[in-house]
């Protein structure tokens, strides 16, 4: 049989890409513990929250790992990188890490793309378009912690409220597939990485967001060596 060319090998690994982001799993987070390795996958609702906080706890577990963790609410995405930031452990993500799982998996002492052939992908939510100075501190340090707070659900009352007991007005900006997307494809020479702009308007197409120029992750502090 003969073998598919390079360029063949090129387009099957965009195809990949393609399916691998398009059609994502609206799941409740299920954790799985392996050895010393929390693997978290489906949506950060909220549900496993004392499940995961009870597993860091434990010191047992060493690395939080997000697989094909499609996104959430931004409460919970606070409280999951609380559990993170103070337990010291390790995050990695393998597939899809999305907006809630993205500030989750940057609390971590350390936070990379986990190895293997599939493409790793992480979507950081932003409230508008960042401009070159924003991405090189967006996401070091406790800057990351500070940039959620542009998600968290605020409590504002109506200005003229009918009843003085009338219930608050919670608003949510949380925008699923707005954000910057940053991600790893597997190559014979090595991982190539590539950073995008989304704003929202291409759905889960995101061949159709803008790429953006002299964004690496390892720069920006989203990757850690």
């Amino acid at each position: 049989m003969k073998p598919p060319s390079f360029s063949g090998w090129v387009l099957s690994l965009a195809s990949c890409f393609a399916c691998v982001f398009a059609a994502p799993i609206a799941s409740a987070a299920e954790l799985d513990l392996q050895g010393s390795r929390l693997v978290v996958s489906g949506m950060l609702d909220g549900t496993a929250i004392k499940e995961f906080t009870d597993q860091l706890g434990s010191g047992t577990v060493h690395t939080v790992v997000f697989e094909d963790s499609f996104g959430g609410t931004a409460e919970a995405a606070g409280a999951y990188a609380d559990a993170i930031r103070a337990s010291g452990v390790q995050t990695e993500i393998r597939g899809q890490c999305m907006a809630a799982c993205a500030y989750a998996f940057l609390a971590g002492k350390t936070h990379r793309f986990g190895y293997g052939l599939q493409v790793n992908g992480i979507l950081l939510p932003v409230a508008s378009r960042p401009t070159a100075a924003e991405l090189a501190i967006r996401w070091r340090g406790e800057e990351a912690h500070k940039t959620l707070a542009d998600f968290t659900p605020t409590t504002t009352s109506a200005a003229k409220p009918v009843e003085a007991s009338a219930p608050p007005v919670v608003k949510d900006n949380w925008q699923p597939d707005h954000g910057v997307l940053f991600t790893a494809s597997p190559t014979l020479f090595g991982r190539i990485y590539n950073t995008y702009y989304c704003d929202g308007t291409q759905g889960r197409d995101f061949s159709k967001c803008e790429r953006l120029a002299d964004a690496d992750p390892y720069k920006l502090g989203v990757l850690t060596p």
